[in-house]
């Protein structure tokens, strides 16, 4: 068997279960060590080794921790490689600096690991889609409202807001705006406060 076909085979018969439960969020999930042992005999039946590696790298002014997920053929040396990223947190309460990488460190390998092996961790509690899902109706509801307010236009009491805050800088709501105020949407609103409120007086 080529390497392609022996991770094509490890990926079809792998089961990692969720090993791990928190017991704040009453939740199951998968870590690193989960799926580190549930390969561990498809390595030896296939004759393949997998070795996991990290590195440090400065992205912009953060640091990010990258790990990359080899797996060997024994037989062949052929190699299949997936890396995956993971930001450190500049703090994070409770950890010291080491811990803090660490932790940062298995979040990147178990990424790593599930690009490699095809594990779809989307619904874990480290997932937007999961904190969606976990979301109340109220909340869902909410959010939907708030995605509508921005789409919708302006109220009269918005607009008349937008203009004292023009008189009062100085400025003519034309000079301002390119379209009616009417017209604008609640999210053009928010932006447009934020420009006033940058915006030093024009008559000094």
């Amino acid at each position: 068997m080529a390497v392609r076909e022996k991770l094509l085979a490890v990926q079809a018969e792998l089961k990692a279960p969720k090993g791990q439960t928190n017991s704040f969020g009453k939740y199951k999930y998968r870590s690193c060590e989960d799926i580190l042992e549930s390969v561990k005999p498809l390595l030896k039946k296939y004759n393949a080794t997998l070795v996991i590696s990290d590195s440090l790298e400065l992205i912009g002014e953060r640091y990010y921790i990258k790990a990359t997920a080899t797996f060997q053929d024994v037989e062949t040396d052929g190699i299949i490689e997936n890396t995956a990223y993971a930001r450190e947190s500049a703090e994070k309460k409770g950890m010291d600096d080491s811990q803090v990488t660490g932790a940062t460190s298995s979040y990147a390998r178990k990424y790593a690991l599930n690009g490699l092996f095809l594990i779809d961790d989307t619904k874990d509690a480290d997932t937007d889609e999961f904190r969606n899902q976990q979301k109340s109706k109220e909340e869902r509801d909410f959010d939907k409202k708030v995605e509508k307010d921005k789409k919708s236009t302006i109220s009269a009491k918005d607009q008349e807001t937008l203009k004292n805050v023009c008189e009062r800088k100085g400025y003519k709501v034309d000079e301002i705006f390119n379209k009616p105020l009417a017209q604008l949407t609640g999210e053009e609103y928010v932006t447009a406060l934020q420009k006033l409120n940058t915006l030093g007086n024009k008559n000094g």
